[in-house]
C-alpha cells in the first residue's frame, strides 16, 4: 500500500492564521448566503474543507456540515474547532479524485479547492450524483492565472479556471442555472487574483 503524502501537514497549525485566508472564506460564505436560499433542516457538504474556515461562517444557516477532505492533518484542526460551529458537523477524510462517497447532500459547497483536482468533469459528475434533487453547488476557485498564484505548484492542476469552460462542464454534468459572481480579490505582492463564486442547480 502506497503511503499518502499529506501536503498540508506542516501548514494545518497556521493554516487559519493567515487573515487574508480568513477574509477570503468569509467573503464567499456571504456571497453562498445571499445567493442560495440556505436553511436550518439542510445537511451540506464541504469539500476540501480543511481547517473549516468556509463551514464556520455558513455553519449559523444550516443543520449540519459534512466535511470531505483527504488530508488527515487539515480535517483534525476542524475536529478541534469544530465545537465552536452553530452547527452539527461530521468529519469524512476521502479522496473524491480516486473515490466515490454514496451520501446524498442538500447542498455543495467548496472554496478553492477544485485547482487540486486534475479531472474536473469527474468531479461534477460525482457532486451530481451526490444531489438531492434541486439541490446546489456553490464553489469559489481563482479565475484564470499565470500559475503565481501559489509559491509550490506542487498538487495544483490548474492556474485558475476559465469560468465559460468550467459552465460547460457543469452543463454536461446535468447542472442548471449556472452563475458565476465575483467573490474576492486577493492581492499578494507581485500581483492580484480574483476568486469567483460559481452556483449551480441539480
Amino acid at each position: 500500500m502506497e503511503t499518502k503524502v499529506d501536503h498540508f501537514a506542516n501548514k494545518s497549525k497556521s493554516w487559519d492564521m493567515n487573515s487574508k485566508r480568513v477574509q477570503n472564506a468569509k467573503g464567499i460564505a456571504e456571497l453562498i448566503v445571499n445567493n442560495i436560499k440556505l436553511n436550518k433542516s439542510m445537511e451540506i457538504m464541504d469539500f476540501g474543507a480543511g481547517t473549516g474556515l468556509l463551514s464556520y461562517f455558513v455553519a449559523p444557516y444550516v443543520e449540519k456540515i459534512v466535511a470531505v477532505d483527504n488530508s488527515p492533518s487539515m480535517l483534525l484542526e476542524f475536529q478541534n474547532k469544530c465545537g465552536q460551529f452553530s452547527c452539527n458537523t461530521e468529519v469524512v477524510e476521502k479522496d473524491l479524485s480516486t473515490d466515490t462517497l454514496d451520501r446524498k447532500f442538500d447542498g455543495i459547497v467548496s472554496s478553492m479547492t477544485i485547482h487540486h483536482l486534475e479531472d474536473i468533469p469527474a468531479l461534477f459528475s460525482k457532486f451530481y450524483n451526490m444531489l438531492d434533487d434541486h439541490g446546489f453547488i456553490a464553489l469559489a476557485d481563482l479565475d484564470s492565472e499565470d500559475g503565481t498564484f501559489h509559491s509550490d505548484n506542487t498538487g495544483v492542476f490548474h492556474y485558475g479556471f476559465d469560468r465559460q469552460k468550467l459552465a460547460e462542464y457543469a452543463q454536461e454534468a446535468g447542472f442548471r442555472e449556472v452563475t458565476f459572481s465575483l467573490a474576492n480579490e486577493i492581492s499578494k505582492p507581485h500581483a492580484e487574483f480574483t476568486v469567483f463564486l460559481m452556483t449551480a442547480i441539480k
